[in-house]
């Protein structure tokens, strides 16, 4: 018997290296678990129960998930004519292995049914179910629909459904996307209309919906009609009905198993979750975080899938007497593909803690508040303030760096097994076509850099920069030597975030990734070099990721120092005209 979770040493060494204690400590307050069957006695405790969901989840992703996994790429789902979806039956014994284990309420309360993990130890096993299939984890990742109707919806509304996500008896389908509005969801035009009762109905058609055959959806929709921006959107609950029916399964590049649908409409009756006009500004906002950290452990999971395949082959394939891996240039691709997941993994975990902070954070200003003193409240309040900065910068960083990275890995494995991963003999194509979609959904790499790049001009990137220098103490001569490179890079970031602020708004949009990709390699940097105290075989992949990348700031921050903007200003002429159409 495989299991992806024992045999990944990086993984584990991230879960001995974060402080899982202190997590279990904030996750297990009896405040927001209520009376439930069974609470851990202690934090370690429940870090041990962290553990054993880890190791369940590595075994049924090795020996269930995986080896079914290019059969349903090939087979795919089946819409059926009266507008209903038929799952893959590889998929459906996925989701049945998954719920027998009871791992489908990950993340909620114990009061639901939920085993109450920390975001870190989900993201954890989000990246093995994807490398075990990174479709798959399209069904396994929605759990962040339940989170959504914890956080906001009404208590009665939570005590029916969430019982139901956390025994596996419904997925859930974030449904948000429109044919006319995709990364702009201000335009989002399905109607809502509050019926006599107070009930409301929806109309509309709603496109490229992963899982949208789900059993419960939630809907972006206009309930206030006279407004056309994200001010007139409101979230609702509805269920899978002949009211609402898939029109179609996209015919996808990539992730075959993960039902893609146009939905359509009609007169659904539908349940309003929180406040109206909320929806978009706020509920979206969150669902969409959380959505974009799960993308980063995707690209995770299919990167590390794509480099054990390429370093296996790469040690069995044997040319001019010796293995290929022993070839320098074959031998670079290797290890700088492990360097690049290793630094994207531990900036996707430490955005997961940091969301577990900030989240338990706000959950003890709203259940625990008449416990603390005023002082507290406002220490706590501040908190939550700096925290909620910090992870809208990290998040975007995550899943635009993850996500870049997974499709590079996924590319040099084709290249690794040169002919052989061109052919469909192996999974190197494979992994290459469902890599392809992590930086596209769920906002595309333009759109996430846009969005990190706020936090690198406007002070939140320095202060954590300053902060990481202090919390990974190096002692050590090499490490205290690779510091002072990242050290310069910071200043170089800062002093190119100063010539941009003299610039107009859509210079800093048009050298956003340089900023950004720049920022994240200090960030991974100083986090590497935290893990090298403790590890020997750390010291040489930051090592090998400070001295071999850091040149790359320098280059970087003299592209946005330049000033340039043709891209901008002679677009029509270095463009030309529109190509004819055929």
């Amino acid at each position: 018997m495989g299991n992806f979770y024992k045999d990944n040493d990086d993984i584990r060494f991230h879960f001995d290296f974060h402080n899982m204690a202190e997590l279990a400590a904030l996750m297990e307050r009896e405040t927001w678990n209520g009376d439930a069957d069974y609470l851990p006695e202690s934090p370690e405790d429940a870090v041990d129960n962290y553990r054993r969901v880890l190791e369940i989840i590595g075994e049924v992703a090795a020996d269930v998930i995986e080896p079914g996994a290019e059969k349903v790429d090939l087979e795919g789902n089946t819409l059926n004519p009266d507008g209903t979806v038929t799952l893959h039956p590889q998929v459906r014994e996925n989701l049945r292995r998954l719920s027998q284990a009871e791992m489908m309420g990950f993340t909620l309360p114990r009061k639901y049914g939920g085993i109450n993990c920390p975001i870190l130890v989900y993201t954890m096993a989000t990246e093995i179910v994807s490398r075990g299939d990174c479709s798959f984890m399209n069904m396994f990742g929605l759990q962040g629909i339940a989170d959504t109707i914890y956080a906001f919806a009404s208590d009665e509304i939570r005590d029916e459904y969430l019982p139901k996500f956390a025994s596996g008896e419904v997925t859930g389908a974030m449904v948000l996307t429109e044919p006319d509005a995709g990364s702009d969801l201000q335009a989002v035009r399905l109607r809502a209309d509050q019926t006599a009762d107070g009930g409301w109905v929806l109309n509309g058609v709603k496109r490229f919906i992963t899982n949208g055959c789900a059993e419960v959806l939630l809907v972006l929709a206009r309930s206030e009609h006279d407004i056309p921006d994200g001010r007139g959107l409101s979230l609702f609950i509805c269920e899978r009905s002949p009211q609402v029916k898939v029109r179609c399964l996209e015919k996808k590049f990539g992730i075959h198993g993960s039902p893609t649908c146009e939905l359509v409409f009609d007169n659904t009756p539908a349940r309003l979750i929180g406040e109206r006009q909320r929806g978009l500004i706020t509920y979206v906002m969150a669902l969409m975080n959380g959505a974009r950290l799960g993308i980063a452990a995707q690209s995770l999971g299919v990167a590390e899938a794509a480099y054990r395949l390429a370093r296996t082959y790469a040690n069995s394939r044997e040319q001019f007497g010796a293995p290929i891996e022993r070839l320098s240039p074959v031998a670079e691709m290797i290890v700088d593909m492990k360097a690049a997941i290793e630094a994207s993994r531990s900036l996707t975990y430490e955005t997961a803690r940091v969301c577990d902070i900030e989240n338990n954070t706000n959950r003890i200003l709203e259940y625990a508040a008449d416990k603390l003193s005023d002082e507290e409240k406002k220490s706590f309040k501040a908190t939550a303030r700096t925290l909620k900065k910090l992870n809208a910068m990290l998040t975007p960083m995550s899943k635009f760096y993850g996500s870049e990275m997974a499709n590079e890995v996924t590319y040099k494995t084709i290249q690794v097994l040169g002919g052989s991963g061109y052919m469909k003999d192996y999974a190197a194509e494979r992994f290459a076509r469902d890599a392809r979609i992590t930086n596209i959904y769920e906002g595309t790499s333009q759109l996430q850099v846009v969005a990190a790049v706020r936090g690198v001009t406007s002070g939140v990137f320095k202060t954590y920069a300053e902060e990481l220098e202090t919390r990974y103490a190096a002692e050590d001569a090499e490490l205290a030597a690779l510091k002072e490179k990242l050290l310069t890079a910071k200043n170089e970031i800062l002093d190119a975030v100063v010539f941009v602020k003299t610039q107009s708004g859509a210079y800093l949009e048009l050298v956003a990734r340089q900023l950004v990709e720049s920022a994240v390699f200090v960030l991974c940097g100083h986090y590497l070099i935290g893990q090298a105290v403790t590890c020997d075989r750390k010291k040489k992949i930051a090592r090998l990721y400070i001295e071999k990348f850091r040149p790359n700031v320098t280059a970087r921050c003299e592209r946005v120092k330049n000033g340039n903007a043709q891209e901008i200003e002679d677009y029509d002429l270095i463009a030309g005209p529109v190509p004819a159409a055929a």
